[in-house]
């Protein structure tokens, strides 16, 4: 198993043995690059048409989660019925995308520095590699 192991593993593969047919709303997660450095490992995903403001990162008990609400709305409105400005929808379509990746990530994190930056729609996160303590042989005394 890798050092960052995916909780939602079940998404990449799964969609892809449904039977054929047209969902009304796609379902979409976002693919992610990991890579294992000397002193950090990067994660990259791609995020095209969100923001930073969209997308938060989160860390708790070395549980890294990305997750995303992204909302847009596209509005046809009819003429006005009369003079009170009262309107009937005709068409009034919105398109919600909402997402969570979790990662568990290995010991070496040191939790206490990890960084993110978003910049043309691609989250890159630092998370930098501390090194572990190593075991420590315990003198016995004689009683």
């Amino acid at each position: 198993m890798n050092e960052l192991s995916l909780f939602n593993a079940l998404f990449d593969n799964t969609f892809g043995n449904l039977p054929d047919f047209h969902l009304a709303t796609p379902v979409s997660v976002p693919k992610v690059d990991v890579k294992k450095e000397k002193d950090a490992y990067t994660l990259e995903m791609d995020l095209p048409g969100r923001t930073d403001k969209d997308v938060d990162v989160e860390l708790d008990h070395n549980v890294l989660t990305i997750s995303s609400h992204h909302e847009e709305t596209t509005e046809e409105k009819a003429p006005e019925k009369d003079a009170q400005n009262e309107s009937t929808w005709l068409v009034r379509e919105r398109r919600s995308h909402t997402f969570c990746r979790r990662f568990t990530l290995p010991e070496d994190v040191d939790a206490a520095h990890v960084g993110a930056s978003f910049k043309n729609g691609v989250l890159h996160v630092t998370i930098p590699r501390k090194a572990l303590a190593t075991p420590t042989r315990i003198a016995i005394t004689a009683g």
